[in-house]
């Protein structure tokens, strides 16, 4: 399994930094685990989950 970091789950989502932090709050976003004391990191498979489910929802409309 792969971790990303916050500056990889921006490049893959194309969402600002907020933007991410705004959608986790709402519960529309993977939650990171913690890796170190103030390390976050987003499982690969989970953002990968996430950008899927965009995918589908949008060829569902």
């Amino acid at each position: 399994m792969q971790l990303l970091r916050l500056p990889d789950v921006m490049a893959r989502t194309a969402l600002s930094r907020s933007a991410v932090y705004d959608l986790m709050a709402a519960g529309q976003f993977p939650r990171p685990v913690k890796i170190g004391g103030r390390l976050n990191a987003w499982p690969n498979a989970e953002i990968d989950a996430w950008i899927e489910t965009r995918i589908a929802a949008r060829e569902a409309a």
